[in-house]
């Protein structure tokens, strides 16, 4: 387990309403969320939704999709000159440099222009509006519940190949996007890598969210002894998938530290490392595995 050096900061969940077909317009909304977030709750990093800046929906994703870099970090400058087709990526990168807040950009369909491939990714920027990181969803969300719900990401999307974390002043952080986090692998390498908390703009459905949202974030946090936390959108009820809201954060103890409903919100949460240490120490998980019976999956 790789030691963590961090130090508290305020956490931000912005769970995002009216969003629709006006890209946009979805993005003024963002924007608006991300201001009042720094503004008025003084938070360190903030988080947006999945997919916030497009129906969620997957014959809107080629659409909607823009290409982002793949090189990093990408300077506020140069993104600026990235024009319209990355228009979400330079709002975002404005968005950050404007409040000088670290952000979580949700995600947004990317196209990959070599290989014409569709992706739905999530993007981090510094306070200096720099991207520093991508995330593309490595788990597409394939499901038939007979009788309640059906939807098939991989129609349109292509899955990530790749485990993301960012470094900030804070601390290091680990990324997933929404199913990502029904995959626990994911979470076990990120904590053993020295992450405090993992971070998953989700969507989850009125179906799958009242059964899995709040225990999946729970055991991700008590399994690995790390912060987690979900943002989603607010419900819309004119809109074709119905997002289950709830957007919240849980401690590594598997408290939930802050949880909205289905409405507008902004959740925020105070990330504490000493919480982390104590619980560790108290619960030593980290030093009693036995990778002398099972392997390690952080070293695969």
């Amino acid at each position: 387990m790789a030691a963590i050096t961090a130090r508290p900061f305020k956490l931000a969940l912005v769970q995002l309403a009216g969003l629709g077909k006006d890209k946009a317009k979805n993005l003024a909304v963002a924007s608006a969320g991300v201001r009042k977030a720094v503004q008025e709750g003084k938070a360190d990093i903030v988080v947006l939704p999945e997919i916030f800046n497009s129906p969620y929906a997957v014959t809107a994703f080629r659409q909607y999709a823009e290409p982002i870099p793949s090189t990093f970090p990408v300077r506020a400058a140069d993104i600026v000159h990235l024009g319209g087709e990355s228009e979400s990526i330079v709002a975002l990168s404005g968005m950050a440099k404007t409040h000088g807040v670290w952000l979580i950009g949700g995600s947004i369909p990317e196209i990959e222009k070599q290989t014409d491939k569709i992706y739905n990714t999530c993007t981090v920027y510094n306070p200096q509006g720099d991207l520093v990181v991508k995330h593309r969803k490595v788990h597409l969300f394939d499901i038939d519940i007979p009788g309640k719900q059906t939807f098939k990401e991989s129609e349109t999307l292509t899955g990530g190949t790749t485990l993301n974390t960012f470094d900030t002043p804070f601390g290091k952080i680990g990324l997933g996007i929404c199913y990502d986090i029904r995959f626990p692998e994911m979470a076990m390498i990120a904590a053993r890598q020295g992450c405090i908390a993992m971070i998953y703009p989700s969507a989850f459905n009125t179906t799958t969210g009242p059964l899995y949202w709040t225990l999946l974030q729970r055991a991700r946090a008590v399994d690995n002894q790390i912060y987690v936390a979900m943002c989603s959108p607010a419900r819309h009820p004119d809109a074709t998938y119905q997002a289950y809201g709830h957007s919240s954060v849980v401690s590594p103890a598997g408290q939930v530290l802050a949880e909205a409903d289905e409405h507008e919100a902004i959740v925020y949460a105070d990330i504490d490392p000493e919480f982390l240490a104590q619980t560790r120490r108290g619960l030593p998980v980290t030093i009693q595995r036995r990778f002398d019976v099972y392997p390690d999956v952080s070293k695969a």
